[in-house]
């Protein structure tokens, strides 16, 4: 991922100084399981150990090169980082990768990076969840006209709204958690996975350390379901980042105006029209989603090896991994940061949804007339009279209101009680379920109307 869109604690878990790090961690950990089981010296685990540590530890830009020097003849990354390796740790370095295959190291590696990749990304969500309940209980009850279609339909609640997407990201919450448990898997098993070279409990015990799980059956690489089963997780993080910042986009638009991104002191909105404040924010958001969700069918290809392995999912996943994760991390710190900052505006919500003359309470008085007696097609009928009377002349100087056309309706005179009419205009009926849908959601009403 560019720089422009990197964080540096994400950044950081796909480095190569990272990347050695855990890689040396699974040698090493080999090699002590290795000494407990008695199949090499217990002096030799402890020099690979103590050695090993002081050169991870003293890494620097020197050794990269002469990692990088090795690979360039050998044409192989690990037996470049373990030709380095023994370099450091001298004779006993004989000991290290007894038995084990490249997979073994490179796998394991994978499933850390990616679990430590994924603790971010969850804390990424909390900052996100903190940003919309506070904007749920500050708006809790503020009316706005909820749209179909994009065309106005009936009155809502902006804290209900926010709720809504609230929701939605408590389930990635858990489907990232899922993911994460999934992902979070050990394979020390040899060429073909057989184990012929290397005792079980080896691998449980890299595992255990590591904080993994093993892998059943491990065809010397980790099945790439798991992989898949990832990156489908994040792009359905993405694609509720992108619905949230789609809400934005359509909110702040001029002849909306009712919630947007905050402008900055300084801030310039365009280069040619000094006016302009754009949702920079939102947009860049959905281009991201679009990113991170492009990921998923190259990690489902990857399922798909050839035999016991091939590395055709190789170059995919030293792309997708840093990428589609240092991608999201940014999202999600950006979406927090918007969604906290939002700029909401109850008296422009209010006036549009006035705007169209009283017609989104048409559903209300469809029900009133039907209390009353009207068969429900009538009652259709003679709502929708009223309400395109009223909508084809809106702004106009013949244009009456809604409720005047309905007052004189012929059809609903003597039929309608006038406070009935005027009941079913009133927006704040449409908050009566708020504080049940709150205690659904966040398992507490808030604060009472």
């Amino acid at each position: 991922m560019v720089p422009r869109y990197s964080r540096p604690a994400m950044s950081a878990i796909w480095a190569p100084e990272n990347r050695y790090r855990i890689w040396f961690e699974i040698e090493a950990l080999a090699c002590e399981a290795m000494a407990e089981l008695g199949e090499i010296p217990k002096e030799s685990a402890r020099t690979i150990r103590e050695r090993g540590d002081a050169a991870m530890a003293a890494f620097s830009g020197a050794d990269l090169d002469r990692i990088d020097a090795i690979e360039a003849e050998t044409r192989h990354d690990v037996i470049a980082f373990l030709t380095w390796l023994a370099e450091k740790i001298g004779p006993d370095s004989r000991f290290v990768h007894l038995g084990m295959t490249s997979s073994d190291v490179l796998d394991t590696c994978l499933a850390v990076q990616l679990t430590q990749a994924t603790d971010i990304l969850i804390e990424g969500l909390d900052s996100v969840l903190a940003a919309l309940k506070k904007q749920a209980f500050a708006h809790k009850y503020t009316l706005t006209i909820g749209r179909s279609h994009a065309i106005h339909a009936e009155p809502t609640s902006f804290g209900l709204k926010m709720a809504g997407h609230y929701a939605e990201f408590v389930r990635n919450r858990e489907r990232l958690l899922t993911a994460r448990a999934e992902i979070a898997t050990c394979a020390i098993s040899g060429a073909v996975g057989t184990f012929a070279h290397l005792d079980p409990k080896i691998e449980e015990f890299v595992a255990d350390k590591l904080g993994l799980k093993i892998e059943p059956v491990s065809t010397q690489v980790i099945p790439r379901d798991r992989h898949a089963a990832y990156f489908c997780a994040l792009a359905v993080i993405a694609s509720g980042i992108e619905r949230l910042a789609t809400e934005v986009r359509h909110l702040q638009r001029s002849e909306v105006r009712e919630a947007e991104e905050f402008f900055h002191p300084g801030q310039k909105g365009s280069s040619a029209m000094p006016h302009k404040r754009n949702p920079v924010l939102s947009e860049n958001l959905t281009g991201l989603a679009r990113l991170i969700r492009s990921h998923v069918v190259p990690a489902l290809e990857n399922v798909a090896l050839w035999h016991e392995r091939d590395i055709s999912h190789s170059a995919v996943e030293r792309n997708i991994c840093p990428d589609g994760t240092i991608g999201l991390d940014f999202a999600l710190a950006r979406l927090a940061g918007m969604m906290d900052k939002l700029v909401v505006y109850p008296e422009q919500m209010a006036a549009n949804l006035e705007s169209l003359g009283g017609v989104v309470h048409s559903g209300e008085v469809l029900l009133a007339l039907a209390r009353a007696g009207v068969l429900r097609e009538d009652a259709y009928r003679i709502v929708q009279r009223c309400a395109m009377a009223t909508w084809t002349k809106l702004g106009k100087p013949e244009g009456r209101s809604f409720r005047e056309n309905l007052g004189d309706d012929p059809d609903i005179v003597g039929k309608v009680a006038p406070e009935v009419l005027d009941a079913a205009m009133d927006s704040r009926a449409h908050l009566k379920a708020v504080d049940a849908r709150f205690r659904l959601v966040f398992g507490e009403p808030g604060p009472a109307a």
